[in-house]
C-alpha cells in the first residue's frame, strides 16, 4: 500500500501531529510523578490517556495500581450476614392442620425419622415462616454482588 500526502479528514489530526518533545516528555513525567490520572494528564497535554499510558511504559516509568481495584480495596467489606435462627417449629401432629405445611426436610431421607416440617407454610411459598426465612435470602445490589 502506497503512503500518499493526502491531508486527514475533517476532524482528525495528521499522523504525525503530536511528536513527543523533551518538553512534553518532561511534563508527563513531572504529571505522572504528582500521581494524576492518565485521563487527566491526557487532557493536559492534548492527547488521549491511551498515548499517554503507552509513552509512561515506554519510558519505564513506574507502574500504577488499577483505578478499579483501588476503588474496591477503598470500599470497606461488607458486614457478613446475620443469620438468626429461631427454634425449629414443634412438628405438627399429622392430620391436625388441614392446608398446606412447610416441606422443610427434617433428618436425611434414608434415616428413620425423617420427615417434613409441617407446620402452616407462609402463603406462596412451600415453607413455614422461620424455614423461608433461612432458604430465601433478600437479593443483593450491583455493588455489593461485585465484591
Amino acid at each position: 500500500m502506497e503512503h500518499s500526502n493526502m491531508a486527514p479528514p475533517p476532524g482528525l489530526p495528521a499522523a504525525n501531529a503530536w511528536i513527543w518533545t523533551d518538553e512534553k516528555i518532561q511534563q508527563l513525567s513531572k504529571l505522572w510523578d504528582e500521581g494524576l490520572s492518565t485521563a487527566a494528564i491526557g487532557e493536559r497535554l492534548g492527547i488521549t490517556k491511551n498515548a499517554v499510558v503507552g509513552k509512561a511504559h515506554r519510558l519505564g516509568l513506574p507502574a500504577r495500581p488499577s483505578p478499579v481495584k483501588r476503588r474496591m480495596e477503598m470500599r470497606p467489606p461488607p458486614p457478613p450476614p446475620q443469620l438468626v435462627l429461631a427454634p425449629p417449629p414443634k412438628p405438627v401432629v399429622p392430620g391436625s392442620y388441614k392446608g398446606p405445611t412447610c416441606q422443610w426436610p427434617i433428618g436425611h431421607p434414608r434415616e428413620t425419622g425423617f420427615r417434613f416440617c409441617g407446620a402452616p407454610s407462609h402463603p406462596g411459598k412451600p415453607y413455614c415462616t422461620q424455614h423461608a426465612a433461612i432458604a430465601y435470602r433478600p437479593a443483593q445490589s450491583k455493588e455489593s454482588s461485585a465484591a
